[in-house]
């Protein structure tokens, strides 16, 4: 489904509009702008600081089950970049996760008893991408976020995953890339049109989400995506993202005895 790089950028209120709402059923996201003011951006970068410190300091594995993807800096020093269940760290994150604007986007998941999954899943999710030597974290391949519900034997359930941009992103940096439509794709399509994470290549319907630093986009849990690396080394590299889950259906939250998921075994080899 063809979209131009020029598609609108949303302001997300108290409700969606008609034409937000048709947006979104049409080609499976919304990219709302601003959402974070730059001092809320960088309070959220330093409170992420502050629960990465903790967690190298303690030496945590893992979260609710959960594994943490360790990594190097521009500098060499040890950092988290790939973070579980953040906001239960930090006051800072967790109020993030009030802002009444995240109710807004419930509709969208075409079912009851909409959330935020902040205690689900992965919960918050912080992911920190930098192309430099000793990184393990600078791309991650195509994939969708329902296949978790599949490698369980459940039916799908509606899911959206809301990405807050603490950098901003231009699509010759690397950054999200999604298939528009593919929201709408049938099951064999959901789980065959790319290799899991192994495949990193540019696909010819790709869509490149170009990002300001407090952007909010929205994607169905459905639709292909992935993180292109920066083509850049170091510095400029730098592209911090942090996602949440809105979900709906059976309360299932997670906890320090949750088994770690079978999906997420498979960590380590996502570079």
């Amino acid at each position: 489904m063809s979209l131009s790089a020029n598609y609108p950028r949303f302001t997300l209120g108290s409700s969606l509009t008609p034409e937000q709402r048709a947006f979104f059923a049409k080609y499976g996201f919304l990219h709302f702008r601003p959402f974070a003011s730059p001092e809320q951006v960088q309070e959220i970068i330093k409170a992420t600081q502050e629960v990465q410190a903790r967690w190298i300091a303690e030496g945590v594995e893992k979260v609710n089950g959960v594994p943490i993807k360790y990594g190097k800096d521009v500098d060499g020093s040890p950092i988290v970049q790939r973070f579980a269940f953040a906001s239960q760290y930090h006051p800072v994150l967790h109020e993030l996760l009030q802002d009444e604007r995240y109710r807004a986007l419930f509709p969208l998941l075409e079912a009851e008893g909409g959330r935020v999954g902040e205690n689900e899943k992965d919960g918050l999710v912080v992911n920190h991408y930098v192309n430099v030597e000793g990184s393990e974290f600078s791309q991650m391949g195509w994939h969708t976020d329902s296949l978790r519900d599949v490698f369980y034997g459940k039916r799908i359930g509606p899911m959206l995953n809301v990405g807050l941009h603490l950098d901003g992103t231009k699509a010759t940096n690397g950054g999200l890339r999604i298939i528009p439509g593919t929201h709408r794709q049938g099951l064999h399509k959901m789980l065959f049109r790319k290799k899991y994470y192994k495949d990193v290549f540019y696909d010819p319907h790709e869509l490149a989400v170009e990002t300001e630093a407090g952007d909010l986009t929205v994607h169905d849990g459905r639709m292909w995506h992935r993180v292109a690396q920066s083509p850049l080394v170091g510095e400029a590299s730098r592209r911090r993202v942090m996602y949440v889950p809105i979900i709906a259906g059976k309360y299932q939250p997670k906890t320090e005895n949750s088994p770690t998921p079978f999906y997420l075994r498979f960590l380590h080899l996502v570079k």
